[in-house]
């Protein structure tokens, strides 16, 4: 990648208050450098720029560090592998498992754990209303669906105390007024991408 691109990753990480040692930093150039490859031919994402990828792929994914927990973490509609790869980089201690329908999107994602050298993460292509593997400690929602949608599909994966977390725009107040009397905000907070002028929340969400 180029110094451009690692710059931007540098600048962004350290506004994001991210620390991440040499491997991890490898890791990300390496999985940029496998978006922007595999994009060519498989159109995993409508961001071509390899700079755009960095803010609008690595540094979005990034920003919900702080409220990723785990241990265990399902991505649930995870398309290319973001938000759960960048967080799975970011954290070697998670045990991240990723899920999607589509089957080029998940053989990216193991051409990626297998390039990266991932041993904490679990590519899986399946639909969500067929999974059966449930006790998540925390489920991450990045461009999957809206809220009731995301919640009624995947309550049967969360553990009793586990958390969601979605990624959403700033027009989630809608959402947030339909939610189901069995479930409590817990938070409801902006997401600052550096580069990044659109606007973002993370919304997480408990069982009542």
């Amino acid at each position: 990648m180029t110094p451009a691109c690692e710059k931007r990753l540098d600048t962004g990480l350290a506004a994001l208050g991210v620390e991440v040692d040499a491997t991890a930093r490898e890791r990300l150039l390496a999985l940029l450098a496998l978006l922007h490859k595999w994009n060519r031919a498989y159109n995993l994402t409508a961001v071509r720029d390899p700079e755009q990828m960095v803010t609008r792929h690595l540094l979005d994914s990034a920003s919900i560090a702080a409220a990723v927990r785990g241990p265990t973490l399902l991505d649930v509609g995870a398309g290319a592998g973001l938000p759960g790869l960048v967080l799975a980089i970011l954290d070697p201690r998670l045990a991240v498992t990723m899920l999607d329908g589509n089957g080029k999107k998940v053989r990216f994602q193991r051409q990626a754990v297998l390039e990266l050298g991932l041993d904490n993460v679990t590519p899986v292509q399946a639909r969500v209303e067929t999974f059966e593997h449930g006790g998540f400690d925390q489920i991450v929602s990045r461009a999957f669906a809206d809220l009731a949608t995301f919640l009624t599909l995947t309550r049967p994966l969360l553990a009793e105390d586990g958390e969601w977390l979605a990624m959403k725009g700033r027009d989630v107040e809608t959402e947030l007024a339909a939610l189901p009397s069995e479930v409590t905000l817990v938070e409801n907070r902006p997401l600052a991408v550096p580069g990044d002028e659109a606007q973002r929340v993370l919304v997480r969400l408990r069982r009542s």
